[in-house]
């Protein structure tokens, strides 16, 4: 049986993230044998610990939030995966959250300009004036946009990465991609 890896990620928009970087960077994930299995949520990690094939050379590899990390360590280490920081065991941490991540890597303008191009930013500009928004950083009202519709975080992960200049991703996102190589050291694997 040929070795695999396995990506979690927190949701939908984050395997969406995930997957369109790796495809930008030419990763064949199928080829690769790379799956990225959206978890919905950092707390239902120990379920996927547990139907992880602890087989050599299967590697285990994700992304999570900053709030989850510590929430993702502890059941590394119940499952023996290892303990020690995140990025020693394959998983990387967004400082908020992946779209955080992407609005800062990206700056404001240009995902403005990503909404614009949607057609969407009528809808944005009533959202930040709403009482509940106006006192509220323009990252903060962007993430609220985000997740504010059913899909939306998945349909604008995939524009946000789209939009990243070649060569500038999020450092997590790039980080994570990047060990996806198999010249990448084996992180995250069963010992």
């Amino acid at each position: 049986m040929h070795a695999t890896t396995t990506v979690l990620v927190e949701g939908e928009s984050d395997r969406v993230a995930v997957e369109t970087l790796a495809l930008r960077l030419g990763h064949d994930l199928t080829a690769e044998r790379v799956t990225v299995v959206p978890m919905g949520g950092a707390t239902s990690i120990v379920h996927f610990l547990d139907r992880h094939p602890d087989a050599p050379g299967n590697r285990l590899l994700g992304l999570c939030d900053a709030g989850e990390a510590r929430g993702v360590a502890r059941a590394l280490e119940r499952a023996r995966i290892g303990s020690g920081s995140l990025a020693e065991l394959g998983f990387q941490v967004c400082d908020v959250d992946l779209e955080d991540e992407l609005i800062r890597c990206l700056g404001i303008d240009a995902v403005l300009n990503v909404i614009e191009a949607q057609g969407e930013l009528a809808s944005f500009r009533i959202l930040q004036r709403q009482p509940s928004q106006r006192e509220r950083p323009v990252t903060a009202q962007l993430r609220r946009f985000f997740g504010g519709r059913s899909g939306n975080k998945a349909r604008y992960a995939r524009l946000l990465v789209d939009a990243l200049p070649a060569g500038q991703a999020p450092p997590p996102l790039a980080r994570l991609v990047a060990s996806f190589s198999p010249a990448a050291p084996p992180q995250g694997h069963h010992t």
